[in-house]
């Protein structure tokens, strides 16, 4: 098939079209660091493909921005953090991977959303008490690490709990984004091979569809990163858990 015939192939209305061009704009914008919308994006490109068929859509676009977001913010990762994480983040994605074609998406949903209101109701409380204790529990790293990488795998949900995880370590804004970057340009490298060939959401079709896109995540890219320097550590705390919180309710209910 063509390039033109394979696009045509998706039958996708105007309305699909701009639904998923916001979504992918998005999509560049949070890879940037305005974090706590990735909810939104995954909802919007479900409402298009289907629960399972996009995450293999979303994927590659992701790793897209995640390659603009190291280069833009390498010099603030935490690689003791990054090292810390990768191994349990490995073992949920691989029993994400397991999981993943028995799982009740609309189990899943529900109770994520429930884990995610839960947490950021926890982080609300711990900012109240303006605490500068951090977590130092070996299990708290552990338990956000394969969460994510389960969460990751099942829908490209991890952004809600690693946000709380890096919150609750009191990372400064560009430390948070630096290092949120080069961990997930890792492990949605991983995940790759896994939607090729296990999961088969990541097709020729789809590929031509992300490259279509690729534009519309680097306008995004540098419109998040404009943003990002003019808002302060407050404000940029406060808007992760309210954005997040707003995720989880559109999970819950959707």
């Amino acid at each position: 098939m063509t390039y033109l015939e394979i696009i045509q192939d998706y039958s996708l209305s105007t309305l699909q079209w701009l639904a998923i061009g916001f979504a992918v704009f998005l999509l560049g914008i949070s890879k940037s660091g305005i974090k706590g919308i990735g909810i939104i994006i995954v909802v919007m490109l479900a409402f298009v493909f289907g629960e399972k068929a996009s995450t293999g859509v979303l994927l590659p676009m992701l790793i897209c921005a995640d390659i603009f977001a190291v280069i833009y913010y390498n010099r603030h990762a935490q690689w003791d953090i990054i090292k810390k994480l990768i191994p349990w983040m490995i073992v949920g994605v691989l029993v994400g991977v397991w999981v993943g074609n028995d799982i009740s998406e609309l189990v899943f949903k529900r109770l994520m959303a429930i884990i995610i209101i839960g947490s950021v109701l926890i982080m609300i409380y711990t900012e109240r008490k303006k605490s500068d204790t951090i977590p130092t529990n070996k299990w708290f790293s552990k338990t956000a690490g394969f969460l994510a990488g389960f969460t990751t795998m099942i829908g490209n949900l991890a952004g809600p709990v690693s946000n709380i995880y890096f919150l609750a370590m009191r990372f400064p804004k560009n430390e948070f984004i630096g290092t949120a970057a080069w961990l997930f340009f890792i492990i949605n490298v991983f995940k790759l091979p896994f939607h090729i060939f296990v999961w088969g959401t990541v097709t020729k079709q789809t590929l031509v569809l992300n490259f279509t896109l690729i534009p519309v995540v680097i306008i995004g890219f540098f419109t998040g990163a404009y943003l990002v320097k003019r808002i302060s550590n407050v404000n940029y705390r406060n808007f992760i858990l309210t954005s997040t919180a707003i995720g989880g309710l559109i999970m819950l209910f959707r």
